[in-house]
């Protein structure tokens, strides 16, 4: 699974790594290098040009613009870590649909027309996993050494979510927070390396499938044949300080490698 990320970029530099056309958001993030399911999160998706883009299109050209050619528009936005489906009853549905199993994503009702027509890139640092240790907590439980795994090119990675756009029943229709945009990470079999520490991970994106995967009118056929995981050896794990299995820790620290002489074993 994938249940915490870090997330430190700026919102100008993933427009441009991710070669966004229009930034969509009220304010933008605070670097956060424990991101955890409920918190809002950038995504970039591809959504038709909206109204007011069109009209100043066409001022600026009228006899040029065909509404009919205008493809949809590559957008940075921030959405709520947690899926909600458009047919849910209350948002709390989101808390429990952080990830999307890659091999039951095409057909499970809940996410099943937004891996259809909504889906998107997460644009991430890199992600935690816990592996249960020999050692015991005072409740008898395992204790877990958490460990960061990112790219070994230090670059991001892009994980494949979906989004949905939920219409809250109990706001009125003036209402400018009456719709919460939300998402969910797929994930997939963890390769050999680092399938010791956790059986799943995100599903990357690669660079060259990220127009393929965004388009909102490619076939079903087409979008599993994306759907492939991370190229062995492409990414690194390290073990790090258990501060971050705390939701209110939060820094740079969070993701730097754990001094041996401190990893619990």
């Amino acid at each position: 699974m994938c249940g915490r990320y870090a997330s430190s970029r700026r919102a100008e530099d993933l427009v441009e790594e991710f070669e966004v056309d229009v930034l969509r958001i009220a304010e933008p993030l605070e670097p956060d290098y424990n991101v955890a399911p409920t918190k809002d999160v950038y995504a970039v998706v591809e959504r038709p040009p909206s109204k007011e883009h069109a009209e100043r299109s066409e001022q600026h050209d009228p006899e040029q613009h065909d509404p009919g050619q205008d493809g949809p528009e590559r957008q940075l936005r921030v959405v709520r870590w947690g899926l909600v489906p458009s047919w849910a009853k209350d948002a709390s549905i989101g808390n429990r649909m952080i990830n999307a199993r890659m091999e039951t994503v095409a057909e499970k009702p809940a996410y099943k027309r937004a891996f259809a027509k909504r889906r998107c890139l997460l644009p991430a640092d890199g992600y935690f996993e816990w592996y249960p240790t020999q050692q015991t907590t005072k409740a008898g439980k395992p204790l877990k050494q958490p460990f960061f795994i990112r790219p070994r090119d230090g670059g991001s990675l892009a994980m494949a979510g979906l989004y949905e756009i939920w219409r809250d029943p109990a706001r009125p229709d003036d209402d400018p927070d009456r719709f919460l945009w939300s998402c969910t990470v797929i994930t997939t079999d963890a390769e050999d390396e680092l399938g010791h520490i956790h059986d799943r991970m995100p599903l990357m994106v690669e660079r060259d499938r990220w127009s393929a995967w965004l388009d909102p009118t490619a076939s079903q056929g087409t979008l599993l044949d994306l759907l492939v995981p991370a190229a062995p050896g492409a990414l690194e794990a390290f073990p790090v300080s258990r501060e971050v299995s705390n939701v209110r820790n939060n820094g740079p620290s969070l993701v730097e490698p754990l001094p041996l002489e401190e990893v619990v074993e």
